[in-house]
């Protein structure tokens, strides 16, 4: 490598040994058709010419034309590379090797070569990014057309770069040169753009392929498509009208398509009539998109109440020899179980049993409520077996649930723990709703210590914020006459994040108040006005039962007054309670006044509670 003579001799012999360090981002060939390139000095000018001696640096897989000049200028930064450690006396030099501006990038002079010398830029990872550059050079030429191979390369490089805008400007390329790409390709592009939320040039797009038949039944498909999966189904349907009002007829896959918006948003009707135009036009689909469009039929009109109209429709699929689904099934079978249609309930559940299509969990559990309220509650015992056994499906804590408070409900709480025990013991998995219902069956057969055994063993899965088991088991402390512990199992749950509810601050409210500890029935009542936790009828009740305890008759009647004017009604045992209290203190205008409230309201009056109200008014001296 020859170095030429400068004013400044000692730049020679730092060049000479630092040379070899530099690394250029752009190759230069020695090519003799390359210009020689310059390197000018921020201080002085110098220049270095790299003669064919050095090594050959090959620029990109272009094909061979003349290239431009590669001019090497330096700013006014310092280059470590060029800068010896303990020297300052050497000029300061940077190199910046840039393309010139793609407007003098050359291409080839015969326009029948455009398009492969395009692809050769666009198949090179290297030199894609100059593509599009190149392109736009290309369209100077009257005679240039661009070419289907080309223009999938192209597309490919603008999704994978993201360059949104220039989608656009090549979209309008399209129809100015009257070519598309193919159908593949473009259905692509338009999918592309709507997953990355590019709607307004998917409706260009759109525009721009309405006029070509073929291709506008692909792009306006593969926008309904992008628009379902995103589920955007009022953008689906505004697709499907302007298909309409284009007068571009629909095939099988945009039937499937919008009948999937209109059933997704519930409207059964529509789906049915898409169906009916659909079979009217007599195409002929693929096996897997005719299975599509049934099944879209028939889980909307199951889910619409419409199930035997979808029963109807599935047996067609039978007559047809259509492939079934198991999502049919399970829709079917729901649909007759919410109606309460047992024997064809059955009958499909059996069908599908020995078909091996229970694959949904759904479809247990709705089977599981139809028989709890037909009353036929043993037979969910057989509907978990079957999931176990055939579906191979694990029993969901909702299904659990439901067959535990379904025996508390038909056949006591004794037998909704017995069923518990058994479920468990034959490897069902309670949950956080199972455990809360069976710690309060506990509760109320009196198997005190099962259901804390059980509340720790719900804590210890980590199931420690369900607060209708901390109301369960903070009940159970009032009724066993432990008030200390129930209050640390609430000062617990606060720690965990658990904010008791009104149910909790009853219990407490009737446990302190049954002790006529009135201090800590304040506490707690200030606290649920702290906490915002609204008062109902027994909170009242429980207040009002703790003064009267205490003989503050006051305050009884203090808190009754507040109950009616935040609307509260007038039942058995807050009367019991206030019939008393205005007696004791002979407040006999407000004890009529008591008393007609409760007739007005329907309030019946037993035979004690008319006993002590008409006592009252004999001892005021007045006739009843």
């Amino acid at each position: 490598m020859g170095v030429q003579e400068s004013e400044d001799p000692s730049i020679e012999v730092a060049l000479q040994s630092k040379i070899s360090e530099i690394t250029f981002p752009m190759a230069i060939s020695s090519s003799p058709d390359w210009s020689v390139p310059s390197i000018n000095s921020c201080r002085k000018p110098h220049s270095i010419i790299f003669t064919q001696t050095c090594k050959n640096l090959h620029f990109l897989p272009l094909p061979c034309f003349s290239l431009p000049v590669l001019h090497v200028s330096s700013s006014g930064c310092s280059s470590p590379i060029l800068e010896e450690e303990q020297s300052t006396d050497f000029p300061v030099i940077q190199l910046d090797l840039r393309l010139e501006d793609p407007q003098h990038l050359p291409i080839p002079d015969h326009a029948e070569k455009l398009n492969d010398f395009l692809c050769g830029v666009l198949l090179d990872q290297k030199t894609e990014e100059l593509a599009y550059e190149y392109y736009k050079k290309a369209k100077e030429r009257r005679e240039f057309r661009p070419e289907r191979p080309m223009l999938k390369l192209l597309i490919r490089y603008l999704i994978q770069s993201e360059r949104w805008g220039l989608v656009l400007s090549l979209a309008d390329d399209f129809k100015k040169y009257n070519v598309l790409p193919d159908g593949f390709t473009f259905s692509n592009l338009v999918s592309c753009c709507i997953r990355a939320r590019k709607f307004k040039i998917v409706e260009n797009l759109l525009e721009i392929f309405k006029s070509d038949c073929k291709f506008a039944v692909l792009a306006f498909d593969s926008a309904m498509k992008g628009y379902n999966k995103l589920h955007m189904y009022g953008s689906t349907i505004s697709v499907h009208e302007k298909m309409k009002l284009a007068g571009i007829p629909l095939d099988s896959r945009c039937y499937c398509q919008i009948m999937k918006a209109y059933y997704k948003l519930g409207d059964a009707e529509r789906v049915v009539a898409l169906f009916n135009e659909f079979e009217s036009r007599k195409l002929d689909p693929k096996p897997m998109i005719l299975s599509q469009i049934y099944k879209i039929l028939c889980v909307s009109l199951g889910r619409s109440g419409q199930a035997f109209q979808a029963l109807e429709y599935f047996r067609d699929i039978r007559k047809k020899g259509i492939l079934e689904d198991s999502s049919i099934y399970s829709s079917l079978i729901c649909s007759f179980a919410n109606i309460r249609e047992v024997k064809i309930a059955e009958e499909l559940f059996k069908e599908a049993q020995g078909k091996r299509m229970l694959r949904d969990p759904e479809i247990f559990l709705r089977l599981v409520l139809m028989y709890i309220e037909k009353g036929e509650i043993e037979k969910t015992i057989e509907i978990v077996k079957g999931m176990k056994g055939t579906a191979k499906l694990k029993v969901s804590d909702c299904i659990f649930c439901a067959i535990v408070n379904g025996f508390s409900k038909r056949r006591g709480f004794h037998a909704a723990v017995k069923v518990y025990e058994e479920l468990k013991d034959d490897g069902c998995e309670p949950g956080q709703v199972t455990y809360a219902s069976v710690i309060n069956a506990y509760c109320r057969v009196g198997l005190y210590s099962k259901a804390e055994m059980v509340f720790h063993e719900m804590e210890e899965k980590g199931f420690d914020k369900c607060v209708v088991a901390y109301s369960s088991i903070i009940s159970m402390y009032g009724k066993t006459g432990r008030p200390r512990d129930a209050m640390r199992l609430v000062a617990k749950m606060k720690l965990k994040g658990c904010e008791p509810n009104v149910w909790i601050y009853n219990s407490l409210l009737d446990m302190h108040g049954r002790a006529r500890n009135l201090r800590q029935v304040e506490k707690l009542w200030r606290e649920m006005k702290r906490r915002k936790v609204a008062p109902d009828k027994v909170t009242y009740t429980s207040v009002i039962s703790a003064y009267n305890k205490s003989k503050e008759y006051e305050m009884c009647v203090r808190y009754y007054h507040e109950y009616r004017i935040n609307g509260g009604v007038i039942d058995g045992a807050i009367a019991g309670i206030m019939v008393g209290v205005l007696s004791k203190i002979s407040r006999i205008d407000e004890l009529v006044k008591l008393l007609r409230d409760m007739k007005s309201e329907g309030t019946p009056i037993d035979e004690r509670l008319y006993r002590s109200a008409t006592n009252a008014m004999r001892d005021a001296g007045l006739d009843v």
